[in-house]
């Protein structure tokens, strides 16, 4: 327990506070503890922000830091009276698998942690201010936007709230179509130079940026571009994408085997028996118009570029600079699947996994969060903010809509309507960094009003903060996107959402 001290100035500015450093002891001697902070404001506005994790978890992410999309001049959730917590799912090493070696580990990362870690929290607010929290929400993106529908799934009664941003949600199933693209690009000529990931954003942004009304950079219309563009016939400058026979500068084009590999990226990945979740596959991404990491020229071009194709052509086992997707599918399939350090997808086909299919089936029973009839959860109240940035190339935006269509399906639109919103995200990539435009938008802010002040948002607008500061693009729920309908194109008044 540690008191701190009033500090910043502005919205920067935090109130004293007292952070709580709390262990969970495991059953198992062998398993880790989990590692819990919990921040108690000393100005309490009554509610409690609960943070997930990502990717493999291992690390208790900033809990009184900021949040995704959060605009520059907006106080951090701490400062606003938030209390804030989070842990660190079990386990210490973030990009790590090994700890799925042990069994309680592997099971507090899947979903045990969440319940212990919001119980414990929970019965500490009420020993600190001595009346229990009055609003609970939870801020997850990635992996911790799963462990947000999956606390809503299991336990509708923990949470009034949930900002889910780009959420893994079937990532026991993902992770077959990571090994499945992993493979692909491991194969002889089949990775990318820098300059080449350039060139096939450049040619699907020459086809597809005005499919939104106006040529800005900006792919806002990405799903009619995965329709419309065509890599073997596409042209960059004149030129075309695909390297014609006899090709010596093969920076400035693509080889069969490279489109090949770009194409299993953009194709879903299909089973022939479903597993213990009841998926019975996982879609492709979006892969014309996504940066997969083009240039390094400030953080936010090196964080798409880390979790995009890396620096380093991939191989087995993997290591660091390699695709993103390939290294997580490698910790996957080494402590996961084989529970053999050597192992590898080199050696497992995740389309006909033969002997792995029966622990690739169980692994997702306990990683996917499916339930798709959130009723318990609408009734009393609670409310849901879905994003998905559509250049994202670590969990596909298809993967929101169709669960978010799953849904409706369940439940009825109507019903959806009434405690959810889908919104997607134009020039997006994986954990909200944008590649043409970079958004803000007071989530927080807009949840609380919804959960707590039954105001739902109407008409959002996101404002880029990086590419033009300062721009404003309309924030349209799915299926809409934003298009032009005349006027400056750097304000959202300008644009409409359209389907």
């Amino acid at each position: 327990m540690a008191a701190q001290p009033a500090s910043g100035t502005g919205a920067k500015a935090v109130g004293a506070f007292c952070r709580v450093l709390v262990e969970i002891a495991s059953v198992d001697p062998k398993a880790p503890p989990i590692k819990v902070e919990v921040n108690f404001p000393e100005r309490w506005n009554g509610k409690a922000l609960m943070y997930g994790g990502g990717g493999y978890n291992g690390v208790i992410l900033s809990t009184s830091g900021t949040l995704r999309l959060q605009p520059p001049d907006v106080p951090i959730p701490l400062a606003r009276g938030f209390v804030t917590f989070g842990g660190d799912s079990g386990h210490e090493g973030a990009n790590r698998g090994d700890f799925a070696l042990n069994e309680e580990a592997l099971r507090n990362y899947a979903f045990d942690a969440l319940k212990k870690t919001r119980d414990v929290a929970a019965h500490l607010i009420k020993l600190r201010y001595g009346r229990p929290h009055e609003k609970l929400y939870f801020h997850g993106s990635s992996n911790g936007g799963k462990e947000a529908l999956g606390l809503i799934q299991r336990y509708p009664d923990d949470l009034d709230g949930a900002m889910v941003f780009w959420p893994a949600t079937n990532i026991g199933t993902a992770h077959l179509q990571f090994g499945r693209i992993a493979r692909a690009f491991a194969a002889p000529g089949a990775y990318l130079s820098m300059s080449q990931r350039k060139v096939v954003l450049d040619a699907a942004l020459e086809t597809c940026d005005e499919l939104d009304g106006i040529r800005d950079g900006v792919i806002s219309n990405a799903r009619a571009c995965q329709q419309t563009f065509d890599p073997d016939k596409a042209t960059v400058n004149g030129r075309p994408l695909r390297c014609l026979e006899g090709a010596v500068d093969r920076d400035s084009c693509l080889s069969d085997v490279q489109i090949g590999a770009l194409k299993v990226m953009g194709s879903p990945l299909k089973l022939d028996a479903p597993l213990a979740s009841g998926e019975k596959g996982y879609p492709g991404f979006y892969v014309w118009g996504v940066d997969l990491g083009s240039q390094e020229t400030d953080d936010l071009a090196k964080g798409v570029l880390a979790q995009g194709l890396g620096k380093v052509a991939p191989a087995y086992p993997a290591a660091p600079g390699m695709p993103f997707l390939h290294a997580f599918a490698d910790q996957y399939a080494r402590f996961f699947v084989t529970r053999n350090p050597q192992g590898s997808w080199q050696n497992i086909d995740p389309e006909k996994p033969g002997e792995w299919q029966e622990r690739l089936s169980m692994l997702a029973g306990l990683l996917d969060m499916s339930g798709t009839n959130l009723s318990s959860f609408q009734n009393r109240g609670g409310k849901i903010l879905l994003m998905h940035g559509l250049a994202d190339q670590i969990v596909p935006p298809q993967a929101s809509v169709d669960y978010y269509e799953r849904l409706v399906a369940t439940m009825g639109n109507q019903a959806v309507s009434q405690f959810l919103r889908f919104y997607e995200l134009p020039g997006t990539a994986h954990s909200g960094f944008g590649i043409s435009f970079n958004p803000s938008w007071d989530t927080l802010g807009a949840l609380d009003a919804w959960a707590a002040g039954g105001v739902p948002p109407t008409t959002p607008v996101m404002t880029d903060t990086h590419f033009k500061p300062g721009r404003t693009r309309p924030l349209c729920e799915y299926p809409s996107y934003p298009r032009y309908q005349g006027g400056d194109p750097d304000r959202a008044t300008s644009f409409t959402c359209e389907r």
